[in-house]
């Protein structure tokens, strides 16, 4: 377990590196900045990177030390930038320091980067890169975007099945430095089949002439090029692997995706999930941050569910409008209607978020619906109840109201809890079974739903205990 007061001296640490850094530049010392910098691992370099060039007066200074910096370390610390800072450095840099990092990077960082520079830039890396990995970086590149293709890099350990364990060793010792991984290498037949896969630790600790054939698994679990990058995560998160070979339609190995790359991909769609929920819709792919986004963005991304849950409070208006002679003559019931419209909202949304989360994890599945219903409605009773006894008390006793409208109110939230606790656990079941993604159904739309719904049960429940 990490010491937190050594995490926290060490961030310390950087932010006051930070401040001498800043300093430095305004004093052009470059070569004294890249020593401060020289101090940190090449992630820490990397965000103090981005610190640097969100200061526009220092985007010149900052392209100055990066172009200072060693090349090993220039490199590594390229690929842990954001596509916007890798482009402001392409754009500062010379031809030729541009080819040596993409030629240094690992080849699923490569494709990465390749895909977010300019197509100009792009032909020109080309154009200096060897016909054999240029043909490979072509086709990676046609994968379409989203896919395990478009994930995967082609630098694996491969064997074949008549090595022994001791030449399989020699060959890892040859191509290791250039793999993604060494833990896992691959086997394949002539015809570049995947036949089975086999784990260095079984390769140390086998007699050094056994054949590969006799002690690698056939029962390993592959990906298709062409499978959806959240299936791909799911995969990994189902199995904890560290890495995952990827087949073609022929069951060819073409590549590997290692967890690295699944992390990110697990960011991203937990990021977009998040915004369904919230009910905010994007309409353009991006990676940029909330800050990166433009007032006019954010505003469009979030009118669509905005407008549509407006015209669904409309039926709440008319509710309430039908009942506006009646309410006025027990003018008492008109403060209690938020407080249930509120409830009902936030249980649903509990339920909604639990299943919604269920269904990712595969805790849950369309097959538990009965027994998700039974629990819930359980639940909503138990909760209800105590909510109702809490409110009656209340009523009574502190608001000074009469025991029939609290009686009312309470019989009121108990039912309104039940039914809350009931929609948000099936509607994203319900939209599961029509396989579409539950994140859909945001939380606000549910709590449109549950308002209208609420205030036809206190206006039934005023109906039958106060005979309206």
């Amino acid at each position: 377990m990490k010491d937190p007061t050594i995490m926290v001296n060490y961030e310390m640490a950087v932010e006051e590196s930070m401040e001498k850094i800043i300093e430095l530049l305004d004093e052009k010392k470059y070569f004294q900045v890249r020593d401060e910098l020289l101090k940190y691992n090449e992630a820490d370099i990397a965000e103090m990177f981005e610190e640097l060039f969100d200061l526009e007066d220092k985007m010149e200074s900052t392209i100055v030390v990066y172009r200072l910096l060693p090349k090993d370390v220039s490199v590594e610390v390229f690929s842990y930038l954001p596509s916007d800072d890798q482009l402001k450095i392409v754009e500062g840099i010379t031809t030729s320091e541009l080819n040596y990092i993409v030629q240094e990077l690992d080849f699923d960082d490569k494709i990465d980067i390749l895909e977010e520079l300019p197509a100009n830039i792009v032909n020109t890396i080309l154009e200096n890169t060897p016909k054999d990995e240029r043909s490979l970086i072509n086709s990676f590149l046609n994968y379409p975007d989203n896919c395990a293709g478009s994930l995967m890099t082609p630098e694996y350990i491969s064997l074949q099945k008549d090595m022994s364990v001791k030449e399989a060793l020699e060959h890892i010792r040859e191509v290791g430095m250039d793999a993604e991984t060494i833990y896992t290498c691959y086997v394949k037949d002539l015809g570049r089949k995947l036949i089975g896969i086999v784990s260095l630790s079984t390769l140390v600790t086998a007699a050094s002439n056994e054949k590969i054939m006799n002690i690698m698994r056939t029962d390993y679990i592959w990906l298709n090029v062409y499978d959806d990058q959240e299936s791909v995560a799911d995969q990994f998160k189902k199995y904890g692997f560290i890495a995952m070979p990827v087949v073609d339609k022929e069951h060819r190995l073409v590549g590997i995706i290692t967890v690295d790359d699944i992390l990110d991909v697990i960011e991203a769609e937990n990021t977009e999930d998040i915004e369904r929920m919230a009910g905010i819709i994007a309409f353009e792919d991006t990676d940029k941050g909330y800050l990166d986004i433009s007032v006019w963005q954010h505003a469009i991304n979030r009118l669509p569910w905005l407008l549509i849950l407006m015209v669904a409070y409309i039926f709440t208006g008319m509710i309430v409008t039908s009942f506006e002679d009646k309410l006025s003559s027990i003018m008492s019931l008109v403060a209690y209607m938020p407080m249930l419209m509120g409830t009902g909202g936030n249980t649903g949304s509990q339920a909604s978020t639990l299943i919604i989360r269920g269904l990712a994890t595969d805790e849950v599945d369309i097959s538990d619906t009965l027994k998700i219903l039974w629990k819930e409605v359980r639940i909503g009773l138990l909760v209800g109840t105590i909510l109702s006894l809490f409110n009656f008390l209340r009523v009574v006793y502190l608001d000074g109201n009469s025991v029939p409208v609290a009686v009312t109110i309470c019989a009121a939230m108990l039912a309104i809890v039940v039914f809350a606790k009931v929609l948000g656990s099936m509607i994203p079941l319900i939209v599961k079974k029509a396989k579409l993604d539950p994140a859909l159904i945001a939380n606000p739309a549910i709590s449109s739903i549950s308002d209208a719904v609420a205030l036809s049960i206190y206006f039934a429940m005023a109906m039958v205990f106060l005979g309206l």
